[in-house]
């Protein structure tokens, strides 16, 4: 069973047992988090589309971790005028491993 679900702006394919990276969540390391924004939820050959959400559909995951992802160099230049700027950014994100799928 798989269920298509939307967190953080981005829709994710999930099964029983898979680890995703959302973008970060309010949810303490080893607590459980549901999604209720269920998209569909298929089997092999019937797959059920909500509109837009699969009524009394959830999916529960156990959350292993919250951290923070490689660190991107972002420069921003303005040609001929001796302008630059270098940065540094670290996107925050949560680590989750799904358990249940509901629906």
């Amino acid at each position: 069973m798989y269920a298509v679900i939307v967190t953080g702006g981005k829709q994710y394919r999930v099964e029983k047992g898979d680890v995703i990276f959302v973008e970060k969540l309010n949810a303490e390391a080893e607590s459980t988090y549901t999604f209720d924004n269920v998209l569909a939820v298929g089997e092999e050959g019937s797959v059920k589309f909500g509109t837009p959400v699969v009524e009394g559909a959830k999916v529960t995951g156990k959350v292993l971790k919250n951290g923070k992802g490689k660190k991107i160099t972002v420069l921003t230049y303005r040609p001929k005028k001796d302008s630059k700027r270098k940065k540094g950014h670290r996107q925050p994100y949560t680590k989750i491993e799904i358990t249940e799928i509901n629906g």
